[in-house]
């Protein structure tokens, strides 16, 4: 009897054990996979951080793969490059007659946001009309909201209608180029003077519009252009255009580089930092993310308080070369 009962103890030992290992066993996979999830979390993390820097000047950056991938494909004459070097044509600066721009730019340092400070807006779309600026239109009327289009020149009946349009509800028509082709756009003075000025005259002949405010493709200190940025600036001063840059971008440049959340986080993350944001967004045929989270960010704006509004001639200019810069 005693030998059954030490058996049975020694059976239940035994079972309690491989439970134990069991459990043990269990409770280690589990573990790992917790620190595993972990450790790609914190992977994954850094990526992003990486790759939201990057794009900070996705546009530039995006923009001299263009002109790299337009040259590439143009047949070169005679051992003439179709494309001159920057460097070879920065060599000898050109000499101006004095102009007083329009306008200039205002400094970090003074836009910067303090306590109190109310946050102005501004929501600028550029490379359309497209078969998105229509419903971008259709959401800026739904919360009664102007914004700011630097648009392209286009000649079918569409295009021209959201031109109109545009100006008809109130908001600000800019000029982003005739073309948006940077090798044509940047390949001389005249080539430039053209493009703008075959956009302007369109605009107007459409619209009625004599539109005064312009966003260099690439913006202000792009390293793409041909000639020196300092020659197409003299230019627009002596046009009395104004022109502007960004100081916050939504990331969506890039075709599918943020969802519409991470776009709405992007803006929102940095108008905080400034009493004048004017935030680069983009209404191009490829931007469904950018319509997607425009209501999201228009209602994220005003829960903060912010002012959203179109560029006029009250706008802080925002400008990475200064107009007041060029001699």
């Amino acid at each position: 009897m005693q030998d059954k009962d030490t058996e049975a103890i020694n059976n239940q030992r035994k079972r309690r054990k491989r439970i134990g290992r069991i459990r043990n066993g269990i409770i280690m996979t589990i573990a790992g996979w917790i620190i595993l999830s972990m450790i790609l979390i914190i992977v994954l993390f850094v990526q992003v951080i990486k790759i939201q820097h990057k794009l900070d000047n996705i546009v530039t950056v995006s923009s001299k793969e263009q002109v790299q991938q337009e040259n590439a494909q143009k047949p070169e004459s005679a051992g003439e490059s179709v494309y001159t070097d920057v460097t070879e044509a920065t060599e000898t600066p050109k000499t101006y007659e004095s102009v007083t721009p329009p306008a200039t730019g205002i400094s970090e340092e003074e836009n910067l946001a303090g306590d109190g400070d109310i946050h102005k807006v501004y929501l600028t779309f550029e490379d359309g009309p497209s078969d998105h600026t229509g419903e971008i239109l259709d959401i800026l009327a739904q919360y009664d909201v102007k914004a700011t289009f630097f648009v392209v020149g286009k000649e079918d009946e569409e295009s021209q209608a959201l031109y109109q349009r545009i100006a008809d509800e109130g908001h600000t028509l800019g000029m982003h180029s005739y073309s948006n082709k940077y090798s044509q756009i940047y390949q001389s003075d005249e080539a430039f003077e053209e493009d703008f000025e075959r956009l302007r005259d369109e605009l107007y002949q459409v619209t009625g519009v004599n539109s005064i405010y312009y966003r260099f493709p690439g913006g202000s200190s792009n390293q793409i252009s041909n000639v020196p940025m300092s020659d197409f600036i003299h230019y627009l001063n002596e046009q009395g255009v104004i022109y502007y840059d960004w100081n916050v971008s939504a990331g969506d440049a890039a075709s599918n580089a943020y969802s519409s959340e991470e776009i709405v986080a992007n803006v929102m993350d940095d108008v905080v930092k400034y009493k004048t944001s004017v935030v680069l967004l983009h209404d191009a045929s490829d931007k469904s993310a950018t319509v997607e989270a425009l209501a999201p960010l228009i209602e994220a704006l005003n829960e903060m308080g912010a002012e959203i509004l179109p560029i006029d001639e009250d706008t802080s200019v925002i400008q990475y070369v200064k107009a007041d810069s060029i001699d």
